[in-house]
């Protein structure tokens, strides 16, 4: 908890109080249903939320932003970002439904009323977003067709309109394979923990 403040010092009390009770709740869901691995969960705070706020350093999304969280597990990156952004709206999506009841139960204890959590799988969801973010789920010429044509056309954020994926290690060839441009923000440069030395958030316009 301590590192999330030291990166993010501006954060409101009831940010504090949310991003306190991550552990607590993420331990006693992982007892029932294993969303975060058994040794994971341990190191919740800098493996899984700080490494899903990493996307706040890249961006500072405007109120009224919509975002898509494709492939969210446990709630990952989604739920760091909805605490951090109480103004903008999250859908949060998995194909596995005890993963999005867990989804569902940690936003309700943390009364955060701008997630909507949904069992679906990426390609049916019909909705328009800003963004949509996700971590690792699949090689990025997989996961482009199943969101192509998902993205507003107007842009309200510095940023354009797109995909904000977490991914780590070599990525040149994965790159090359989708032929369009992305853009690589190395979170080292934000975070110094030995866990970021080769993670990225790339961003790919969707136009």
């Amino acid at each position: 908890m301590d590192t999330i403040l030291n990166y993010f010092p501006n954060l409101t009390d009831t940010q504090k109080e949310q991003f306190a009770q991550l552990y607590s709740l993420y331990a006693e869901w992982n007892d029932k249903i294993n969303v975060v691995s058994r040794k994971d969960i341990e190191e919740l705070y800098e493996r899984h939320v700080l490494h899903s706020l990493a996307i706040g350093k890249v961006i500072t999304f405007a109120p009224g932003s919509k975002i898509l969280d494709i492939g969210t597990g446990g709630g990952f990156p989604g739920i760091p970002l909805a605490i951090l952004f109480p103004d903008v709206s999250f859908h949060l999506v998995d194909s596995i439904g005890k993963k999005i009841k867990v989804v569902t139960e940690v936003a309700k204890a943390l009364g955060l009323k701008n997630v909507k959590a949904e069992q679906a799988r990426a390609e049916t969801i019909n909705g328009q977003y800003d963004f949509i973010v996700s971590r690792a789920v699949t090689r990025l010429a997989n996961f482009y067709p199943w969101v192509k044509g998902k993205f507003l056309k107007e842009s309200k954020n510095k940023l354009a309109n797109g995909i904000l994926y977490l991914k780590g290690g070599d990525l040149e060839e994965e790159i090359a394979e989708i032929k369009r441009q992305v853009v690589l923000y190395s979170i080292s440069d934000f975070f110094k923990e030995e866990f970021f030395e080769t993670k990225y958030v790339l961003h790919i316009p969707s136009a």
